[in-house]
């Protein structure tokens, strides 16, 4: 009984700690799209795209709505930032940032790469050619066919239908599971495109992929890492991407 106690209780903590994490992050999304394009999620394909990807993180919808409504106050005042780095090993490091006060952001975001040995923080534009922005959706066929389903979203800007690899189980919950690319320029459109056809995507986001993604050995990744995990708990980063293959 005191072991499963403790256990029940390690992934509570686990739980709690994740949403402490994940949930300013997607409130900051939700806040900066709201303050984009309007507080109507009809009128707002990004604002519903930034909901959707809270709903799927199960945020309350209190949160959400504290959110969007923190668009119109003062304090909403949150802008997109981005920084562009290096580490050892030929490694490029690009950041996605939501915040409402860059000046703390940047003396983190400096902070990180200062005490990693190999890494540096570069000029914005040193790297970003070197990925190509891309959206992506994750998406549950639902047992629909894939080929009828691929053939009608190329008409929405699809560039690609691919399996989910995440999970090879096929008899995991996954196994209908994809991801729709499409061109930077096309989100929106692909959006629409997959609501026509009655599909809620499970995520959806735009993301920079690498155009010369490099392997790394199991050591230095290990190495890699530790940088990684502590610009990616920063509660003003949104995303991180690196040339790794």
């Amino acid at each position: 009984m005191g072991r499963a106690f403790e256990y029940r209780r390690a992934a509570k903590e686990k739980r709690w700690d994740k949403m402490s994490k994940v949930f300013p992050k997607l409130a900051a999304a939700i806040t900066l799209a709201a303050k984009q394009g309007g507080i109507d999620p009809e009128m707002n394909a990004k604002l519903r795209t930034a909901i959707a990807n809270a709903k799927a993180q199960n945020m309350p919808k209190d949160n959400i709505e504290s959110a969007i409504k923190r668009a119109t106050a003062k304090e909403g005042n949150f802008i997109e930032t981005s920084y562009e780095g290096k580490g050892a090993n030929g490694v490029l490091i690009f950041i996605e940032c939501a915040t409402d006060n860059p000046t703390r952001t940047v003396a983190n975001i400096k902070s990180y790469f200062n005490k990693t040995q190999g890494a540096s923080l570069l000029t914005n534009g040193a790297i970003e050619f070197m990925f190509e922005r891309k959206g992506e959706f994750h998406i549950d066929l639902n047992g629909q066919d894939r080929d009828s389903i691929e053939l009608n979203l190329i008409d929405y800007g699809l560039d690609s239908l691919q399996k989910y690899q995440g999970e090879t189980d096929e008899e995991s919950s996954n196994k209908h599971r994809y991801i729709a690319y499409c061109q930077y320029e096309d989100f929106g459109q692909l959006a629409a495109g997959l609501e026509s056809l009655g599909i809620a995507p499970l995520s959806a986001k735009l993301v920079r992929i690498p155009t010369s993604p490099i392997t790394l050995t199991e050591e230095q990744i290990i190495e890699l890492e530790k940088l990684l995990d502590k610009i990616e708990d920063d509660s003003d980063v949104q995303a991180v991407y690196t040339n790794l293959a």
